[in-house]
């Protein structure tokens, strides 16, 4: 009986992955376009509780996501507090972490800003500064 071919090396590698957080369904509309176009998986959530759910389950491995974007200003739970729960549950995901908001100067928002530490995309942001940044984050 011959022996089966080896298995071949142009098998398709897992798509990576990105976790799109902001309350603005018009803003999570065009991140996922923009990461479908490059061949991502995308997943959306409308708030930070939304979001956690997804980066906190047990049933999921840590690394699901290549990169996950939060807008700092949301309903609920805001990307600050987003931030805050990671950084003691999961800090390793921190590093995934990109920040987008259109109120960097804000004295809350600037002083947080300067403490997470975090890559920030501030609103309106143009897609050659998301494509460099996600690649910085993911190592694309």
């Amino acid at each position: 009986m011959p022996e089966p071919p080896p298995p071949s090396r142009d098998t398709p590698s897992k798509p990576r992955r990105a976790l799109l957080v902001d309350d603005e369904p018009v803003i999570r509309f065009a991140l996922r376009r923009f990461f479908q176009r490059q061949g991502w998986a995308v997943d959306e959530a409308e708030d930070g509780h939304a979001a956690l759910a997804l980066l906190l389950d047990d049933e999921s491995p840590k690394d699901r996501y290549d990169v996950v974007i939060t807008d700092l200003r949301m309903p609920g739970l805001s990307g600050i507090e987003l931030h805050a729960r990671l950084e003691r549950e999961r800090p390793e995901l921190l590093r995934k972490l990109i920040l987008s908001t259109g109120d960097a100067v804000s004295p809350e928002a600037a002083a947080f800003l300067r403490r997470a530490a975090c890559p920030v995309l501030s609103k309106p942001f143009e897609l050659a500064e998301l494509r460099a940044m996600v690649e910085r984050v993911a190592g694309a």
